[in-house]
């Protein structure tokens, strides 16, 4: 049987292995949708053990993203620089790409779709910000094949890690994707602001319109490097109704635990030096108020935990995979955990001093070493009014204030509280031995000091009796010694009479 030819296609673009283009065959993502067993969400598994998203391939989706991304970045590369205006942000460019290729497009084998790329000058602008540059872009998400990965959350979204650990995708539901075009003014005023924040950072916001499907892609920075070995990871609201992981997350090789289960497990918290806490809850203070300007709620903190000593005392076991796969000149700012809290590890001997992965160093109630790497996410759920009626609706059975949804202010306020006194605490400082040693003898000197004080006090007082002692002693004497020295002048007086 003939081979149909098959046009050469950029690297990383190539087919998904294991998939024939023979002709007469059908091929997986251009013929009939799969059969799918077992779905959350928009998100299955097909028979053949592979991940499907509306009914669409993740290998084929993963192809049709890294060729969008690809012609969208070079042909913005071709427009000239200018300053963002107000129209930018609601701009759309869209651009056809057929199996058979065209004039613009290369042939491929992901089936015919359109993509879409919303607000590419903003976002442009949104990434120049971070010091990420075009090449360095198109290089992380579309020169090796993307790493998908699981799915801790019951909202059936599809996630993708680009290959030198900087960039996450996420796929959005629609009211999401609509609510991010709204929220980008302000956004795009918050980070001129303010660059240092816990808040997802967004870099391209793109749809692939297939088979009568949308399907929309956020591209945002990555929170958790895989260099590092994480030993907890935590998914924080501040709430506890129903924040328990189930037994079926807890399966996994790295569960991603809640609220309550941290309240269970680690009821003290973790602990970090008066600076380092004070950063983090003023950046917390900052970002969950710009959230609440936004009517922001139901966001939630990532936390991912590396226990120092158990893993040897080493914070990261190889070379940080960003820095070994990207450009040398590319550096993305404020992307760790240590910059976006607008904090620097000051001691030497702390953990984390010397991380390249930016964590922030941290110590349990025992006493051991951490490094924690956090950030907020999932802030797209407003408070509409379908989030009021579940707010209504779970207080009948439960505490209205235990329960996720909530007001967007009494939210931010929990959040806080919950972030910043049960979560992290402020470590508190002990005095040395040495301290100890002078603070006692300060204080045995001045008990010494106040004796004496209190004996010459004493002293004072008595020696003005004395003094009166003597003084009427020394009367007595002189009027004895004057009556009898006018005693003879009185006897003389009568004689002489």
């Amino acid at each position: 049987m003939a081979t149909a030819a098959t046009p050469e296609e950029p690297q990383g673009l190539q087919s998904h292995p294991g998939h024939s283009t023979e002709a007469g065959k059908e091929i997986p993502g251009i013929g009939p949708a799969p059969v799918v067993k077992k779905t959350i969400g928009h998100r299955g598994v097909d028979q053949t053990g592979e991940t499907v998203y509306k009914k669409t391939p993740s290998w084929a989706l993963q192809g049709a993203i890294q060729l969008g991304i690809t012609h969208t970045v070079c042909s913005l590369a071709q427009k000239s620089e200018r300053d963002v205006l107000l129209q930018d942000f609601e701009e759309v460019e869209s651009i056809y790409f057929p199996g058979e290729g065209s004039s613009h497009t290369p042939a491929h084998h992901y089936g015919d779709f359109r993509f879409k790329t919303y607000a590419p000058i903003a976002f442009r602008y949104f990434r120049e910000m971070f010091s990420i540059q075009p090449d360095d872009y198109m290089c992380s998400l579309c020169s090796e094949d993307l790493i998908e990965l699981s799915n801790p959350g019951a909202s059936g979204s599809l996630f993708y890690l680009s290959n030198d650990d900087q960039f996450i995708m996420k796929t959005l539901q629609r009211k999401e994707a609509e609510f991010l075009q709204k929220l980008l003014p302000g956004y795009f005023m918050n980070l001129n602001q303010n660059k240092r924040t816990l808040l997802p950072k967004f870099y391209g916001l793109y749809c692939i319109q297939r088979n009568g499907t949308n399907i929309r892609i956020v591209v945002m920075n990555n929170l958790l490097p895989s260099s590092v070995q994480l030993h907890l990871k935590f998914d924080l609201k501040g709430s506890t109704y129903h924040r328990r992981a189930s037994s079926k997350e807890r399966a996994k090789a790295l569960p991603t635990y809640k609220d309550l289960d941290l309240l269970q497990d680690m009821p003290d918290g973790m602990l970090l030096d008066a600076d380092m806490y004070n950063a983090f809850c003023k950046t917390v203070q900052r970002d969950c108020l710009v959230l609440q300007s936004f009517k922001i709620m139901d966001y939630s903190l990532l936390l991912g935990i590396h226990m120092v000593d158990r893993a040897g005392g080493e914070t990261a076991q190889t070379e940080p995979a960003a820095e070994r796969r990207k450009p040398q000149n590319q550096k993305v700012l404020y992307n760790t955990p240590m910059e976006a809290i607008q904090a620097e590890a000051m001691d030497p001997g702390s953990p984390g001093s010397r991380d390249p992965t930016g964590g922030i160093p941290a110590r349990n109630c025992k006493g051991q070493r951490l490094l924690v790497y956090i950030g907020i996410i999932d802030i797209l759920q407003s408070y509409r009014f379908v989030k009021m009626l579940e707010h209504t609706w779970k207080s009948l059975v439960q505490d209205g204030d235990a329960v996720s949804v909530h007001r967007p202010d009494f939210y931010a306020d929990r959040f806080q509280k919950f972030m910043c006194n049960t979560v992290f605490k402020r470590v508190q400082l002990k005095t040395s031995p040495s301290k100890r040693r002078h603070s006692t003898m300060r204080k045995t000197d001045s008990a010494a000091a106040q004796q004496a004080e209190q004996s010459s006090n004493q002293n004072q007082n008595q020696q003005p009796v004395v003094k009166d002692e003597k003084s009427s002693d020394s009367k007595e004497d002189a009027a004895q010694d004057n009556g009898v020295k006018e005693a003879p002048k009185s006897n003389e007086a009568n004689g002489k009479t």
